[in-house]
């Protein structure tokens, strides 16, 4: 999301699927982890951090690079200094295999992750699972041997999904993904689709979703882009489908029409508090200062915040920071 990025740091989404360990620690270290600036909020705490439990800590706090990230990057960063931490701010790292690593290494402490991406990407199932509450828990378990310890996640499930804008909802009447490949199968010239360069590769990207769905798509039917281009080129109809994400803000500002998922394929992408294990055993107290923020966290408040950055042109960090003084989670110091 091209609104989203910050100078200096790598760019890039999610990246596909696992390589070596090696090739991974060396994506962290191309990421430049040795730098990064310290959070001077000037924040006091409100519902959270009261009694500033983690006064003395000092964590790294980091992100993906993309809006949504930056914001709960931010986000978490405010509620450790509203509950004492002094918190150096290395968000917005390209790809998931950085703030993967960076997390897992000890280089971070604390980052937002997705279910999801961890269970197919980082843990190398093909299989998603269907209940949001299993595939967290399954990453969970898994990733304890990993040095990570994941805590309760939020209802805020950024997945995928294909759109349309709405003159070419009413022109062919698609609503569902089936109705998708039923079109690409009687007008295959009708079906055009645009995706960022990993969903075009992904296991639980186009190539999964064509299977599924039984949907042929000649290669010339698909262009790959930039996520933030997607949106306006299928919004001009320069692209029949486009691929996005459901918890992007510019889905109702574009007035864009969201094809359903009906035979579910899409997995589960729930944001919850993926910890260093260490660092969660040297300052348990982690858990219960994040606790009320993750539990606040939907979609709707995604696409709020989210809109406000890639719509609105806000900062990410500034409008994190209004959320959480307008929630009552911190207060000015």
């Amino acid at each position: 999301m091209s609104t989203g990025r910050r100078t200096g740091w790598c760019t890039g989404r999610r990246r596909t699927a696992l390589v070596a360990a090696g090739a991974l620690l060396a994506a962290v270290s191309g990421c430049g982890l040795t730098s990064g600036s310290p959070m001077v909020d000037d924040v006091r705490p409100g519902s959270v951090g009261r009694g500033q439990p983690l006064k003395g800590a000092e964590l790294t706090v980091t992100s993906k690079e993309f809006t949504e990230q930056l914001v709960l990057g931010a986000i978490m960063g405010i509620a450790f200094q509203a509950a004492g931490a002094e918190v150096l701010d290395r968000t917005g790292i390209q790809g998931s295999v950085g703030s993967r690593e960076a997390v897992r290494g000890g280089d971070a402490d604390a980052s937002y992750e997705y279910t999801g991406t961890a269970w197919i990407t980082y843990l190398g199932n093909s299989d998603p699972l269907p209940e949001p509450d299993r595939q967290w828990e399954a990453v969970r378990d898994a990733d304890r041997r990993n040095g990570l310890t994941w805590l309760a996640p939020s209802a805020l499930n950024n997945t995928y999904a294909l759109a349309m804008n709405r003159a070419a909802a009413e022109k062919y009447g698609t609503r569902t993904l089936s109705d998708v490949a039923d079109l690409a199968e009687s007008d295959p010239g009708a079906v055009t689709v645009c995706v960022e360069g990993e969903f075009a590769n992904r296991a639980d990207g186009l190539p999964g979703l064509q299977r599924t769905y039984g949907m042929g798509l000649p290669a010339g039917n698909v262009t790959q882009m930039d996520t933030g281009i997607i949106y306006t080129q299928v919004s001009k109809g320069s692209c029949t489908y486009g691929e996005v994400f459901t918890t992007d803000g510019r889905i109702k500002s574009m007035g864009l029409v969201v094809m359903a998922d009906d035979r579910g394929f899409f997995p589960h992408y729930n944001a919850a508090p993926q910890i260093n294990s260490r660092t969660l055993e040297k300052y348990p107290q982690i858990a219960e200062v994040l606790a009320p923020v993750t539990e606040r966290l939907d979609n709707e408040v995604a696409r709020e915040l989210n809109a406000r950055v890639d719509v609105d042109g806000e900062d990410p960090h500034a409008v994190a920071l209004d959320w959480m003084k307008t929630e009552g989670f911190v207060k000015e110091g």
